[in-house]
């Protein structure tokens, strides 16, 4: 599917500043490709002004000049989620800039090696992809929270990124697995301890969206029997559009958690 034309919002985040419900300033982490990359460049069409995190420099550039002319203001900044100092720099950063903060989409986050038995995984490997799944949005959503709650007007949302890792595994997705169900029980205790500041939190969780990390679905990949299956995908504007649907929500409503897959994925049925 390709790309939709440039359609951008008539007011920016300034002009809004964070009281219509629709749009604001955001901070999207891994910006710099999949379906981060679509997130921004679809926040920016809809008037968004968009704080780009990511590890490379380059990457979150090229997502931030495809929006267009006319669209939501854009700033990247280089940040590593799993560094405290990084997070820091990096709300420092989008608040200096805009002013405040109205939407955090906590997307970053890495697989780890494919494929390894439990007995095998170095424990390095378990460690990083805990420190950039988990950590990094905790320190994110940490830093989110305290900007939210002291601004004026109070509030924001908070946006976090599952997968349907979140509900079932693949084989031998230990690490993955058990971060993306530990992100579940961050969404739902920062939505409860939000509710008093006006900060809402929710999860989306997808399956198969069409980016650089889904590329081997299509030519197969371990099923729950053993055998090796290709699966299909969907287009990942498809999850572009519904992370906007749910950032620009009032923050009297809240879409708590969100699936979207594609249609014929083994999800239902995996075990």
């Amino acid at each position: 599917m390709a790309n939709p034309p440039v359609r951008c919002g008539p007011m920016n985040a300034k002009e809004t500043d964070g009281r219509d419900g629709r749009t604001g300033v955001a901070v999207v982490t891994g910006a710099g490709s999949g379906i981060g990359r679509a997130v921004t460049r679809e926040l920016l069409r809809g008037g968004w002004s968009v704080v780009l995190a990511g590890r490379r420099a380059e990457t979150l550039e090229e997502t931030a000049g495809a929006a267009g002319a006319g669209c939501g203001e854009a700033l990247a900044v280089p940040t590593d989620v799993s560094r405290p100092g990084d997070v820091e720099a990096l709300f420092a950063a989008a608040v200096d800039r805009f002013g405040r903060l109205d939407l955090l989409f906590n997307n970053a986050g890495t697989s780890g090696p494919g494929g390894v038995p439990v007995e095998e995984l170095p424990y390095e490997a378990w460690r990083h992809v805990v420190d950039t799944n988990l950590n990094g949005a905790f320190l994110c959503a940490q830093a989110a929270y305290r900007q939210m709650k002291g601004q004026t007007p109070q509030g924001g949302r908070i946006i976090n990124n599952g997968s349907v890792s979140a509900h079932v595994p693949r084989p031998r997705s230990v690490a993955y697995t058990a971060t993306k169900h530990a992100l579940t029980g961050l969404t739902k205790s920062l939505a409860l301890d939000g509710r008093p500041y006006r900060i809402a939190v929710g999860q989306i969780d997808i399956g198969n969206a069409a980016t650089e990390m889904t590329e081997r679905m299509r030519t197969g990949v371990p099923q729950a029997n053993g055998e090796i299956a290709p699966e299909p995908v969907m287009d990942v504007a498809y999850v572009a559009r519904t992370v906007r649907h749910m950032a620009e929500l009032p923050l009297e409503a809240n879409v708590q958690f969100a699936t979207v897959l594609a249609t014929g994925m083994p999800y239902v049925g995996r075990g």
